[in-house]
C-alpha cells in the first residue's frame, strides 16, 4: 500500500478542510501517480473533491462512519474493510485526509510526499517521516518553483 500527500514545512497538510496553497506541479503529480489505482479517502477529502465525485481513472473507496449516500464510490466504515475490499486491487494509494493518513501509515510501504517550502496555517498534520527512523527518503523524483514557492517531490520507503 503506497499514500501520497502534500505537506509544508511543518508537515501541515490542511486547514478546515481543504489545502491552503495547491500547486498545480502537485496536482499533476497527483493525477499522474495515482491514475488507474485504488485511492482511499475520508469524508472531508471527498467533500473537496470537485463536484464531491469520485476521481476518474481510479476506483474511489471512501473510508467513513456516515450513512449518507455517496454515489460512484465503495463505501467502507473501517480500516479492515478497506484492507479486505483492497486486498486483491494492483495499486491502492492512501490520499487522505489526516485520520485516514494516520489510521492506513501502518500498512503504507511507500509514500509520495510533495515537500511546499512554506509554512501556512494548518489545523491538520502529517506524521513527520524525516524524523521517524521506520522511513528513510530515497529519491527526490521532482523539484522546482511555482508562484515563488519551492517544492519537492519526495519518494520515502519503509525501511
Amino acid at each position: 500500500m503506497e499514500l501520497i500527500v502534500a505537506v509544508y514545512d511543518d508537515w501541515g497538510i490542511g486547514c478546515e478542510g481543504t489545502q491552503p496553497i495547491a500547486l498545480t506541479a502537485d496536482r499533476r503529480f497527483f493525477r499522474e501517480t495515482t491514475r488507474g489505482a485504488t485511492v482511499i479517502a475520508g469524508r472531508r477529502t471527498v467533500e473537496d473533491f470537485p463536484g464531491q465525485k469520485p476521481l476518474p481513472g481510479r476506483e474511489n473507496i471512501l473510508l467513513t462512519r456516515s450513512n449518507q449516500e455517496f454515489p460512484g464510490f465503495t463505501v467502507c466504515r473501517d480500516v479492515e474493510e478497506a484492507l479486505k475490499k483492497t486486498e486483491n486491487a494492483p495499486r491502492v494509494m492512501v490520499i487522505g485526509g489526516g485520520t485516514v493518513y494516520r489510521q492506513f501509515l501502518p500498512h503504507c510501504h511507500t509514500a509520495y510526499i510533495t515537500k511546499v517550502h512554506t509554512v501556512v496555517k494548518s489545523d491538520t498534520y502529517f506524521p513527520n517521516l524525516d524524523a521517524d527512523p521506520c522511513w528513510e527518503l530515497k529519491e527526490i523524483l521532482q523539484s522546482g518553483e511555482e508562484g515563488g514557492i519551492s517544492f519537492e517531490m519526495c519518494l520515502y520507503k519503509r525501511k
